[in-house]
């Protein structure tokens, strides 16, 4: 079975060493930066930039795989799996139409709100025709969060209280906003536990992965500025310390109801991850935003564990059958640390070397952000390397992550605090206290 994987990150490092437990796979890698986890795992790799659908569709031609993974969103944005299906290379990846899930926050709203789907905060989306309505709507939240209309890395989002202040700020910013994107989606602000629900789909039949909690901001203790992520953990209950088992269940409903109504609105299935970034609220789980692939770090924490085969996993989503397989996780807990350069996420440190020291035995490491030169390893200008650890409880799996991490030396910096018994109170102690309001 050949397989064309697209991605450099360590989210593709562990997507290549899942997929490499299948003995008939043979992988094919195409990549924006050399990852050397990658690499070993491939059979062949061409390095080219996501933009370039030329190059990849020349590398599939010569490589014929049976179908395409695709990683991150930029390509998907870019029409890859268009591409692709042009020259009769099926991919798990949404089409260009169908990836306005993750790269157009207000065709996803809109979306909820046609099809009358639960999760939806109070919204409402603006453009230059209408931008002299939004001080109103502004004067009527409590307070806001606002989104560019499209791609932004991750750092496109403001929200009240963490970015601005006053309303007049607000109002400064979808202007700002507006000289660059279409339009912006203003929102009411929700409070509560963030969480992240993977969920794999053919269209017709939707499958959670465990629920994954993932820590944006840089500095422990929550401080500092948001980031890609520097780490999440996931527990051997698949679930998370402050969700209930129906919390879990009413994430999931979302996800089923928003594929039902993605193939009601553009005829066309959806194959691939869908991943809902959710929060649980006082007035229950609410949608803050769609991924159209897999996260980063989250899928540090869902794969690893993952008993079934990962290749026939794939094979179901493209043909549909994936009401046929039965799809098992270990009952394991796992916590994710990333080793990001010193000055991450404003001002990384680049071209600095790191050494990699004794890793524990139980520990798994994934390159991320790294340049793999004659001499070693080097930074390079995002995160670098995610330590992982895998265990029967939440405790032990954080003790060999950060172990892992310490082992990694050089202009470098990590969260120590993810997956501890501190941390993990707060967020327990958080939500007690927005349920008991």
């Amino acid at each position: 079975m050949k397989i064309l994987l697209i991605g450099n990150g360590a989210r593709e490092h562990v997507i290549a060493e899942t997929l490499s437990k299948n003995k008939d796979a043979i992988l094919f890698s195409y990549l924006k930066s050399k990852n050397p986890g990658i690499i070993h795992l491939s059979k062949s790799f061409e390095l080219g930039n996501y933009n370039d659908l030329a190059k990849i569709k020349a590398f599939a031609q010569k490589t014929r795989p049976d179908f395409a993974f695709i990683g991150p969103e930029e390509p998907l944005s870019n029409g890859v799996v268009d591409s692709l299906r042009e020259i009769g290379i099926k991919s798990v990846g949404p089409t260009k139409e169908l990836a306005q899930l993750e790269t157009s926050k207000s065709f996803t709203r809109n979306l909820l709100k046609k099809y009358k789907i639960s999760g939806n905060p109070k919204f409402k989306i603006f453009n230059k025709n209408n931008i002299n309505e939004a001080k109103k709507f502004l004067d009527e939240t409590d307070e806001c969060v606002l989104k560019p209309d499209g791609l932004t890395g991750g750092k496109g989002v403001k929200v009240q209280g963490d970015h601005f202040k006053t309303k007049e700020e607000a109002l400064a910013y979808c202007h700002e906003v507006l000289q660059t994107h279409t339009s912006v989606v203003v929102e009411e602000k929700l409070e509560g536990e963030e969480f992240s629900l993977q969920c794999l789909t053919d269209g017709k039949t939707v499958i959670a992965t465990p629920p994954v909690q993932d820590h944006k901001r840089a500095f422990v203790n929550d401080f500092g500025p948001n980031t890609g992520g520097m780490g999440s953990y996931s527990c051997e209950d698949h679930s998370l310390p402050f969700l209930t088992k129906q919390d879990v269940e009413d994430g999931l409903n979302i996800t089923k109801k928003a594929a039902d109504a993605l193939y009601r609105e553009t005829g066309e299935y959806y194959k691939g991850v869908m991943y809902a970034g959710l929060i649980k609220t006082k007035d229950g789980i609410k949608l803050l935003e769609y991924n159209a692939r897999l996260g980063d770090p989250e899928t540090m924490n869902v794969l690893p564990i993952l008993d079934t085969d990962f290749a026939e996993i794939c094979n179901a989503i493209i043909n549909q059958t994936l009401h046929k397989l039965k799809i098992k996780f270990q009952n394991k807990a796992t916590v994710c640390k990333y080793v990001v350069p010193e000055g991450y996420p404003d001002n990384p440190l680049k071209n600095e070397k790191i050494v990699i020291g004794k890793i524990p035995q139980d520990a798994r490491i994934y390159y991320a952000s790294v340049d793999d030169r004659e001499d070693g390893l080097y930074t390079a200008s995002s995160r670098a390397i995610a330590c992982l650890g895998i265990a029967e409880n939440l405790e032990k799996a954080e003790k060999i992550a950060e172990e892992a991490a310490k082992s990694i030396k050089g202009k470098v910096f990590h969260r120590e605090d993810i997956g501890t018994k501190r941390l993990v109170e707060k967020r327990i102690g958080h939500m007690k206290k927005i349920l008991s309001h």
